[in-house]
């Protein structure tokens, strides 16, 4: 599971997404597509957003629920903390779930 946050991590839209989702949780894609031409001045499609945060997803880096019509997405650090723990505490046990 590690490689997937690592692969997920290594695209800087997709790292500017997370940061955008660390800033404010909880966001639409409406929302996340204004953010990142407003702030970083990225002008992607809303396709090409959806399909960075497929990657996300998919990583279990970014969590998705829906209200209504709308969809939103979360930031879920979980599986980048357990990556992490591998080098921050070699004793600790690893969790393989």
């Amino acid at each position: 599971m590690a490689e997937d946050v690592f692969k997920a991590l290594a695209d800087p839209t997709r790292r500017r997404i997370l940061d955008e989702l660390a800033e404010r949780d909880g966001q639409s894609l409406f929302e996340i597509c204004t953010r990142l031409v407003t702030k970083h001045g990225l002008g992607l499609s809303r396709q090409a957003v959806s399909q960075h945060l497929a990657v996300l997803e998919s990583a279990g880096l970014v969590v998705s629920r829906r209200e209504g019509r709308y969809k939103f997405h979360d930031l879920n650090t979980t599986p980048l903390e357990r990556a992490m723990t591998r080098w921050l505490r070699p004793d600790a046990p690893e969790d393989n779930s």
